[in-house]
């Protein structure tokens, strides 16, 4: 239901799961890594591409530990990877001519952190015409209640409800669990 013309197929988006991004307190942490590397494994046996998107900042300095995708994520080398510096993952990257040189119009995505890199890039593929599905189970953020931030469990709750509603002219986004995703 794309609104990009000739763009029937879909690509998995996993969106900086780094290891200083996916903070030991988030929830859920390896059950979140395990169900993206599900969602991997079912991308690839059905030929489906995986994007991988990596953010650099000064808190995410390329090449050093804090940097790099957590162990238990292996990229293969014929999958794209997309550095960024914004939390909109198609924001002054290569995103945008990625996907369209493959055809792609339906985006699934998982990845962290839920209130910041995960919903910047929700909204900006849903602005710019893509039908975007958001792995209910398969994002998460850090504890940010310190900051008067609502917990880490309702704001992933919440990103889910709100997600699962949301539509456009031509479009529209929605949640699905790991177990019920196939590409």
């Amino acid at each position: 239901m794309t609104t990009l013309s000739r763009r029937p197929h879909t690509a998995l988006v996993v969106i900086d799961v780094q290891n200083g991004v996916m903070a030991p307190s988030s929830p859920h942490r390896d059950d979140v890594i395990a169900n993206i590397r599900v969602l991997v494994d079912k991308a690839r046996a059905a030929g489906t591409p995986v994007i991988w998107v990596q953010h650099q900042d000064e808190h995410l300095v390329p090449g050093t530990e804090s940097w790099e995708y957590v162990p238990e994520l292996k990229r293969l080398d014929s999958e794209p990877l997309i550095p960024k510096r914004y939390g909109d993952s198609f924001e002054d990257t290569t995103l945008e001519a990625v996907l369209a040189e493959r055809a792609v119009g339906h985006l699934v995505v998982a990845g962290a952190q839920t209130d910041f890199c995960i919903r910047s890039t929700l909204h900006g593929a849903l602005t710019r015409g893509y039908d975007v599905t958001l792995v209910a189970d398969a994002h998460t953020t850090e504890d940010l209640t310190e900051y008067g931030a609502p917990a880490p469990e309702q704001v992933i709750a919440h990103t889910n409800l709100y997600w699962s509603g949301q539509h456009a002219p031509g479009r529209r986004g929605g949640t699905v669990k790991t177990a019920e995703v196939s590409f």
